[in-house]
């Protein structure tokens, strides 16, 4: 927290019960805040925290009706921003499979917008999560250019997993044939696909578009 501005009510509430909770508090300068925050104009409150994997096992399907997985994501600010778009449709949390880009990085806690702290994050293996999905209730529905179904053409069911792939290699051909639907968006353009975080994004508001009706 930045010691030579006065701490904002919020602030000093925020500061409250951080050291009730058993957490420390420190009042340092803005030269030091940036350098910490890495950012040459930071805020003046800055917030250190755990990070909080939830295991593949702990994960109640019926609290939400749309799930994201992110096979192999290596961009975190598309990480980051998928978490966004999870916390705006309601999502119960994100997927990750494979090797994928650290959810807690600087840029996907930055891009996530503080969905971080709202939404589930898992790390998981191809093979342990899809057996995880199919001990249950759940549609796995994979974007791919692959197919020829429009993604709106589908009656989705609840609870919906969305799965998307490597931005740069999409997913593997075994991951798509697991899929229970797989669609794609129009590409009226030259480009021949959405960036990752984009296309889930189009996604997850079609299928709670659908569930809203």
């Amino acid at each position: 927290m930045n010691g030579k501005v006065a701490p904002h009510p919020l602030a000093q509430e925020l500061a409250a019960e951080t050291e009730a909770a058993g957490g420390e508090v420190f009042l340092t300068t803005p030269d030091i805040l940036a350098k910490i925050s890495g950012k040459d104009n930071p805020q003046t409150v800055l917030g250190v925290y755990a990070e909080h994997w939830t295991p593949l096992d702990a994960l109640d399907r019926t609290k939400a009706d749309i799930w994201l997985v992110a096979e192999r994501l290596r961009d975190p600010g598309n990480l980051g921003t998928i978490l966004r778009t999870g916390d705006a449709v309601g999502a119960g949390g994100l997927i990750l499979v494979g090797d994928c880009t650290d959810a807690f990085s600087v840029e996907a806690v930055r891009a996530s917008m503080g969905a971080v702290f709202t939404q589930a994050i898992v790390r998981a293996e191809w093979d342990e999560f899809l057996g995880w999905l199919r001990a249950g209730p759940g549609e796995l529905i994979g974007t791919s250019l692959n197919t020829t179904h429009d993604y709106q053409d589908p009656a989705y069911t609840r609870p919906a997993f969305i799965l998307i792939g490597n931005e740069s290699q999409g997913m593997p051909a075994d991951y798509e044939s697991a899929c229970d639907t797989l669609v794609k968006m129009p590409m009226r353009g030259r480009a021949d696909s959405l960036n990752a975080a984009m296309a889930c994004a189009v996604m997850a508001y079609e299928v709670l578009n659908q569930f809203r009706r």
